[in-house]
Order: structure tokens, then C-alpha cells, then sequence
């Protein structure tokens, strides 16, 4: 997967990360409370599940900033989509896009639709448009999104119970589409604990 997750050379601003972690809690993210603690401190954990897992520098970036717009799951955003423009000049054209598919995508509508013998289509929820994002873009969509709530259910048993084995039920048939890495995480932290 790790070829698949490259982003050219010039994209790639990780290395300002903390640079990034200071505009989180410059907007708010340290001081709004989250599973596990505060908003800032799961989107560490949620960027460094990433890494582990072996994620190019711009998804895990993606990672960190999950949240920036809001997301269908978690209303409040750290930035007005209106500004978008801020985000792209901290972590560059190609991550924010990853950032915004993320929190644009409309769960109700696109997770039905996320089946292994078929491709996508997403809907933005912000413009109701509905459209299929690259392959690329697809895998580090479903790469952030077990991160993000594999770290959530570690720190929320209550939703773990009541919706991990809806998320395994959801990624096990485009399992193929993580990395392998991520795929065993699922198992070993949704499958073994809950009936699926």
C-alpha cells in the first residue's frame, strides 16, 4: 500500500508538524473534550496509529487534521470551510484534500455503498454531490477512518460495544483496500471481542 500513499516530493510538509499540532490548539483542539481525553490529544494518537501502520508522512498529516472541518460523527470544526485555503498553506494541496474528503463524507449515504466487489461512490455532505474518489484517495480514506475509530472504541468501551461490530461488518468486505497493518488491528480489536 505504501506505493500507492505517495505524494510528490513537494506535497509532503510533515515535517512541520509541529507547526501543525500548534495550529490545532491555536483553534481550539486541546480544549475540546474527545474519548481518551481532548481532541488534540486523539488526533496524535490517531496520526501515530498511522504511522505505525507504515502511512506516507501526508496521510498521517491527514490524520492529525482529520477533524479540522468537522466530521460526520464529531459536528464541531476547528476551521471554516470557507478557509479552506489555511489549511492547504500549513499541509499542502494533496493532504488537505485527503483532510476534506474525510470530513465531507456523508456516512449514511457513502458506507452502504463501501463493498469489495464494487467501486464507491461517495457523497460530500457539505454539497449533497455525490462523485468516486480515486483509488488512492479511497485507501487513505478507509486507513484514516479505522484509525480514527479503532482509537475511539479503545477509549469509549460503551461505543465500542454499541458500534464496533458495525465498523467490522462495514471494512470487512474492502479489508483488501488497507494496509495489512490495519487489517490485523480490526481483527485483533474488533473481531475477536464482539459477535459479527
Amino acid at each position: 500500500m505504501s506505493e500507492i500513499l505517495n505524494e510528490p516530493a513537494s506535497e509532503n510538509r510533515s515535517e512541520n508538524r509541529s507547526e501543525i499540532e500548534e495550529f490545532l490548539r491555536d483553534r481550539g483542539a486541546a480544549a475540546m473534550e474527545h474519548p481518551g481525553g481532548t481532541l488534540l490529544e486523539h488526533l496524535i494518537r490517531v496520526s501515530r496509529r498511522l504511522a505505525e501502520w507504515g502511512a506516507q508522512p501526508g496521510v498521517q498529516i491527514a490524520g492529525l487534521c482529520h477533524a479540522t472541518y468537522g466530521t460526520d460523527g464529531f459536528a464541531p470544526s476547528l476551521l471554516d470551510l470557507a478557509d479552506r485555503a489555511v489549511l492547504v498553506e500549513l499541509v499542502g494541496e494533496r493532504t488537505e484534500a485527503l483532510v476534506y474528503l474525510y470530513a465531507s463524507c456523508d456516512r449514511a449515504a457513502t458506507y452502504p455503498r463501501l463493498r469489495g466487489d464494487e467501486y464507491p461512490v461517495f457523497r460530500d455532505r457539505f454539497t449533497e454531490a455525490d462523485f468516486q474518489p480515486p483509488a488512492t484517495d479511497l485507501r487513505a480514506f478507509l486507513e484514516i477512518t479505522t484509525a480514527n475509530e479503532l482509537d475511539v472504541f479503545q477509549h469509549n468501551a460503551d461505543l465500542a460495544t454499541r458500534y464496533g461490530p458495525a465498523m467490522y461488518r462495514l471494512l470487512e468486505p474492502v479489508h483488501s483496500l488497507l494496509s495489512d497493518a490495519a487489517w490485523e488491528a480490526v481483527r485483533r480489536d474488533l473481531g475477536t471481542p464482539f459477535e459479527v
